[in-house]
């Protein structure tokens, strides 16, 4: 496996990893707010920081000329 190879892998395995993390994050920011608790700012803060990072690897990814994984060319 080339050094793009294992990256183009890597860069999908993060974007995947930060997605089930923004879900978590997504979940626990509607309880904070239905609690009215001030956490439900910053966890939406931090959703939309995961946003941003995985807009980067995708970007990253495409710059390698990668394609989506489990997909046949």
């Amino acid at each position: 496996m080339t050094a793009s190879e294992k990256l183009a892998h890597l860069l999908h395995h993060w974007i995947e990893h930060n997605e089930a993390h923004a879900a978590t994050y997504r979940e626990w920011a509607e309880r904070a707010e239905a609690e009215g608790l001030p956490a439900a700012g910053a966890l939406r803060e931090a959703i939309e920081a995961v946003a941003a990072a995985n807009g980067a690897l995708q970007r990253a990814k495409t710059s390698l000329g990668a394609r989506p994984e489990g997909r046949a060319e």
